[in-house]
This record gives structure tokens, sequence and C-alpha cells, in this order.
């Protein structure tokens, strides 16, 4: 389980951003600052894995109270949740090594889709191995995308390689060729296609499902 503290100084809001982290699988929230000096003291504390931090805080400015929260917990990350839209704030922000930077206001879903990302590209890369793949440096910058991989199949479409990733990440379990492409009305050799495609990646796990006859290669979004 991945922790989280929270530092924004309107208490609401605050509550706000816990509610949307507790409904996202594989996080819960530790605690909440609602200033810098009370910040460093919760972070010494608690020592969560991820901090969500606001930029305009009473008595410091987030992005400097960064560095005196990293200090107390070194292995700290970072993702900034703030009004604040300077360009300047943005780089300075990306300087200091930040995982994200998300501007309010924001819907669960964009909170959500950052905190996905971070649970499967920085924290799995801390535990998933002891030698990072290329498409594991790839996912942690953001290059996870079709666009950014390898060339497609031919034949093969950027759009219904979405569809496919859509039906595995909704899916309760894994799935396989046939039953991706009932979802999708495609046939099971092109939803095939697309799924070797993603495994080549590294961004599905295989299982083999036993019976009669050859064994059933089932898929599975890699955590």
């Amino acid at each position: 389980m991945i922790k989280v503290l929270i530092v924004d100084d309107d208490f609401m809001v605050a509550k706000v951003h816990a509610g949307f982290i507790q409904r996202t699988a594989g996080f819960t929230v530790v605690g909440a600052a609602h200033t810098g000096a009370q910040a460093v003291v919760e972070t010494q504390r608690l020592q969560p894995d991820l901090v969500l931090l606001d930029i305009h805080l009473p008595d410091i400015n987030g992005l400097d109270l960064m560095h005196q929260l990293r200090e107390v917990a070194p292995e700290l990350d970072v993702l900034v949740i703030s009004a604040a839209r300077e360009v300047e704030t943005v780089r300075k922000a990306l300087r200091g090594g930040i995982v994200h930077y998300l501007i309010k206001p924001f819907s669960q879903a964009d909170l959500q889709e950052r905190l996905d990302h971070y649970r499967s590209a920085y924290h799995g890369l801390d535990s998933s191995k002891d030698v990072a793949e290329q498409s594991d440096v790839n996912r942690v910058f953001g290059l996870d995308s079709a666009t950014a991989q390898r060339p497609l199949p031919k034949g093969c479409s950027v759009e219904t390689l979405r569809l496919v990733e859509g039906a595995l990440k909704a899916a309760d379990g894994d799935l396989s060729a046939a039953e991706v492409a009932e979802q999708l009305g495609t046939s099971r050799v092109s939803a095939r296609r697309y799924l070797e495609y993603l495994h080549d990646e590294g961004l599905l796990e295989v299982r083999l499902k036993y019976g009669v006859g050859r064994p059933e290669r089932r898929y599975l979004p890699k955590a």
C-alpha cells in the first residue's frame, strides 16, 4: 500500500483530495498537514511514500518546502497539486524532481490517472527488479503510450490499441484474446495481435490456462 500525506492549507480541499485517494486502489492517506511546519513534522513522523503538495501555503512556498521534506524523508516522492499556473513555477517544480504537476481544480479521474501512473511506473520500478529495461524507464518518463513504443504491427491502429488497453483495465481479472475480440467486435486473430504487442512491450503478463488441447493464453496488465 502506498502511503500518502496531503499538504494543503485548505482543510476542506484536503478532505476532498483524501476522499479521491482513498477510492484509488493501492493508496492510503496516512495524514494531512496545513502548513509547511506541520508538513515537516508529519513527514518525519509518518514517512509517507508520496506527498500531494500545494504550493501556496501560509508559512512557506511549497517548492521551497519540498527540499525540507526530503531532508527528513530522502526517498519521498512529490506530486504538486496547485492553482499556480506560472510557467516558471512549473519549471521550478520539474527541476525539483516532482512526479507530476496537477493544476486545480481537477476531477477525481484526473488525480486517479496520475496516481495510477505513479503506482505502475515510479513505485513499481523500485520493487519489480534489480535491473531496469528500457520499457520500465519509458513508463517512468511517461513514454509508454502507443506513439512512444515501437511501431504497431501492420494493419493495427492506435485507436484500437487504446480500446484493447481499456478493456484490460476495466476487466475484473485476466482476459483471453477471444474475450477481448467479443467485447470490441474484432476478430480473435486481430485481438491477439494487439495483446501480444502489449506483452512484448512489457505492459502485460501472460497466464496459461490448461484444459483440453493447447493451453489458453490469458492476459493481465502488469501492476
